[in-house]
């Protein structure tokens, strides 16, 4: 009697090779755990949504101090500014003491009831003049700020988004006037005007900047040519306009904004600097705080509250702005970030 044939052995059905017993593995694996990836509590995924450049810097803004502070004289100078002719408690233009203003002896009235800080030579309110003086120094800072950053941004413009000779043309002519002095170009700038004003000071110090906002813009121009999404869009046919001003152009102004912020601080101290060497306002009937201080240099020695006053401000003003700038390059900047 002979024996049935026996059933053939099943196929080896087990990959073969390192790679594919590899792949089986971890087929075994998800289907095991419902086909999600197992990940222990260590390795947890954090599935919260991101965050914008902004929104996270603000974050860090609102915990950094040094923020903090410039922000608050920032903004205590921009109230005291726009109601400054609410706040001055008598007409800076009125010489209220007049009467008590004695050349030989006593040519500064000081403090009494009502006039706090006393008057000046002519016997305005001192205090009155600080409060509204404060708006003269505010135009010129942001005047000045805002056309030397028209002037960059056109500049960076032509020569990160064109190059080649319009970007060596433009660079050269930045480079020649990097070399000069900033004070000394606007001082030179100012004396040219046949009378001095006030928008002779916020031309001058607003050519002086120019070239800083410039190369900063030019340079991230540059950078963002070489990016990806630029890249992208040029493969996909845009035009080179709606690159330069959709792609390029917004994200190279985080680091120009920062400067701005910055010069806005060195275009008070340079206003105050030039009215002190009477290249502006003649007018004193328009108080500003570097005509102030230009007028108390002749009584520095024996009144020194006078040039005290106005240089405080200055001061004060021009480092909260540097601390609010500082922060916001550090918070904007991934390799200063804290």
């Amino acid at each position: 009697m002979t024996r049935p044939p026996a059933d053939p052995p099943p196929p080896d059905t087990k990959p073969r090779g390192f790679g594919a017993r590899r792949k089986a593995k971890i087929d075994d694996l998800a289907a095991s755990a419902g086909g999600a990836p197992v990940v222990d509590e260590a390795g947890a995924v954090d599935d919260s949504p991101g965050v914008s450049l902004i929104a996270s810097a603000w974050r860090r803004l609102r915990r950094d101090r040094v923020f903090l502070i410039g922000a608050a004289i920032t903004i205590v100078f921009l109230l005291v500014a726009a109601t400054a002719q609410w706040l001055a408690p008598h007409d800076p233009t009125v010489r209220y003491l007049i009467d008590k203003v004695r050349p030989q002896s006593n040519p500064v009235p000081g403090p009494e009831p009502g006039f706090p800080l006393g008057a000046d030579t002519r016997g305005r309110d001192l205090l009155s003049r600080l409060i509204v003086g404060s708006q003269q120094t505010l135009l010129v800072g942001v005047f000045a700020t805002l056309f030397s950053f028209i002037g960059g941004l056109t500049l960076g413009t032509l020569a990160g988004a064109i190059g080649g000779w319009v970007d060596s043309l433009v660079m050269r002519a930045v480079d020649v006037m990097l070399s000069i002095p900033s004070l000394l170009l606007a001082v030179s700038i100012a004396a040219l005007a046949a009378q001095p004003s006030q928008w002779t000071v916020i031309i001058a110090i607003a050519v002086t900047y120019v070239p800083v906002f410039a190369r900063l813009l030019r340079g991230s121009m540059l950078a963002q040519r070489a990016s990806d999404h630029v890249l992208a869009a040029r493969a996909l046919g845009v035009k080179p306009a709606a690159i330069v001003f959709r792609h390029m152009l917004p994200n190279s102004l985080g680091p120009v904004i920062v400067q701005a912020t910055l010069v806005l601080a060195t275009a008070v101290i340079d206003a105050a600097a030039l009215s002190f060497l009477g290249l502006g306002n003649p007018d004193d009937r328009r108080p500003e705080w570097g005509q102030m201080l230009g007028d108390a240099q002749k009584f520095i020695g024996s009144y020194p509250h006078l040039a005290f006053y106005p240089a405080a401000c200055i001061i004060v003003v021009a480092f909260g702005f540097t601390l609010m700038g500082e922060s916001l390059r550090e918070a904007l900047d991934p390799k200063t970030r804290r």
